[in-house]
């Protein structure tokens, strides 16, 4: 069991974050491969064991039932910073780790990029909800309901996993949901590359009403704006449809806070995106112009549930540049 401690300055910089970027969700998406997956995700995982056979580098890797390689584990390396066994099990394998990155971000662009406004919907749903909770019952509450195999006793949060005591070091827990989780409860990264902070990726079912349509075959809305602003910058328009600051922008598109801030004086140059400081906050937002570019209606209320997000963000967030 994995025990991960909390002090007051923890619990006081949780946050919740819809996804951990491209590289993140594509190794938790691995993970469905050669084992039994829920009917929401049949299709998509046909589809995926195609592609992998016919172009990647990980097919024989991760596809195949004999595999000596199993994703998530193994390939936490890319995602986590923290020393572990991974990259001794690719290197083991004759996978460097630039490679099986090269090969992940392939698997992204033809598994995922097509579908990403939907899945990221369906996170973004997750996070408001339980942002909810946490406005009525506090952070204990959002704590005690993350899992059914996950358990809080204050201040220790007990994750099944392998037997070890982790501190957060009053850098707080990032919390993230996954559609991809099927066969365990969460995942813990120790280390992540960007902020040295600590996350719990926890497994969610799909939204049903909307889960039918989650792998449908994907318009090519965003193909047509990732031709005309960049598959990048397109993405991060996409993102941004949340508040989100530099940081949690990096995070969510899988690139260094450097590149998002470039990507973001672009999109705001253009009129896409609004750009506000507070204190030692800044926070970017889509604009009515860029809403409309992805093909999106306003919402009245300061866009719906995206305004529900924007004031629990802003309970948890940490301060960033």
């Amino acid at each position: 069991m994995q025990r991960i401690h909390f002090t007051a300055e923890d619990l006081a910089r949780t946050r919740l974050s819809p996804t951990l970027g491209q590289v993140a969700e594509t190794v938790f998406a691995l993970g469905l491969l050669g084992r039994p997956g829920s009917a929401a995700h049949l299709r998509w995982r046909h589809r995926l064991a195609q592609h992998l056979r016919q172009r990647t580098a990980l097919a024989a890797l991760v596809a195949s039932p004999q595999s000596r390689l199993r994703a998530p584990g193994d390939l936490l390396c890319l995602v986590d910073a923290a020393p572990d066994e991974g990259d001794r099990a690719l290197r083991a394998l004759g996978l460097g780790r630039d490679e099986a990155l090269a090969a992940v971000r392939d698997v992204w662009r033809y598994a995922l990029a097509p579908y990403w406004n939907r899945v990221l919907n369906q996170l973004e749903h997750e996070c408001n909800a339980r942002g909810r909770i946490t406005m009525t019952g506090g952070v204990d509450r959002l704590l005690e309901t993350l899992h059914s195999r996950i358990q809080w006793q204050s201040p220790v949060l007990e994750v099944p996993g392998p037997d070890r005591d982790v501190h957060l070091d009053g850098r707080g827990l990032v919390l993230v949901p996954s559609l991809f989780l099927v066969h365990q409860p969460a995942v813990l990264i120790r280390s992540l590359p960007e902020s040295g902070g600590a996350a719990l990726v926890f497994a969610v079912s799909p939204d049903f009403p909307q889960a039918a349509g989650l792998w449908d075959e994907p318009d090519n809305t965003g193909q047509a704006l990732g031709a005309l602003v960049g598959r990048t910058r397109a993405a991060a328009l996409r993102a941004l449809t949340t508040s989100r600051t530099t940081s949690e922008l990096a995070g969510t598109l899988g690139i260094s806070s450097a590149g998002a801030s470039q990507h973001t004086a672009v999109l705001r140059e253009s009129g896409l995106i609004t750009t506000h400081r507070n204190r030692n906050t800044v926070l970017h937002t889509v604009t009515p112009l860029g809403m409309a570019l992805l093909g999106m209606r306003v919402r009245e209320s300061g866009r719906g549930s995206g305004k529900g997000e924007q004031r629990i963000a802003g309970e948890f967030r940490q301060p960033a540049a």
